[in-house]
């Protein structure tokens, strides 16, 4: 048996070998629990072992099948990139494919000057969230900030021979 790793690369990233495969799996970009559990299930590989106790083989079949999610056996529900707009076909992105992905829908959108397009280029909630109380990013509204200064020491007591009238003119 290989020496357990406590640092493993998958995917362009590095993860903790002390985690649970299924669990550790689930740090990449595009990838939740259920899907590395389904991914590991297909593969023959117990979720529950220490993905760093996982032999080089069994990591190369991993990292193979994240490229290949749709010809694993995993239901295109599970995927992230169902009926792709320029393909047609299901696919699924993992880390900067899919940070990319995310881009170009937006600038396509955004292109076109739908309103979808629009709410995305003035930084707005896009899906029908209440934009009243929450989704509040920059400075805050409605409020000014008062700029105090701190007080300064007293002066010192005048001197007694001021005390007197002013002198006239």
């Amino acid at each position: 048996m290989s020496e357990f790793r406590h640092l493993i690369r998958i995917a362009g990233k590095d993860i903790d070998g002390k985690k649970k495969a299924a669990v550790a799996l689930a740090d990449l970009k595009g990838v939740g629990v259920n899907l590395s559990s389904m991914m590991l299930h297909s593969l023959n590989i117990d979720g529950r072992l220490r993905l760093g106790a996982l032999n080089e083989d069994q990591i190369s079949k991993i990292e193979a099948s994240l490229k290949n999610l749709d010809k694993l056996g995993i239901p295109s529900w599970a995927l992230n990139r169902r009926k792709d707009i320029d393909t047609g076909s299901d696919t699924h992105f993992v880390g900067a494919d899919l940070q990319m992905s995310l881009k170009r829908d937006s600038d396509r959108e955004k292109g076109v000057m739908s309103w979808r397009g629009v709410r995305y280029s003035l930084g707005l909630k896009v899906r029908g969230q209440r934009t009243r109380c929450t989704g509040r990013k920059g400075r805050s509204v409605g409020v000014k900030k008062s700029t105090l200064k701190p007080m300064a020491a007293a002066p010192a007591a005048a001197p007694a021979a001021e005390a007197g009238p002013a002198p006239a003119k």
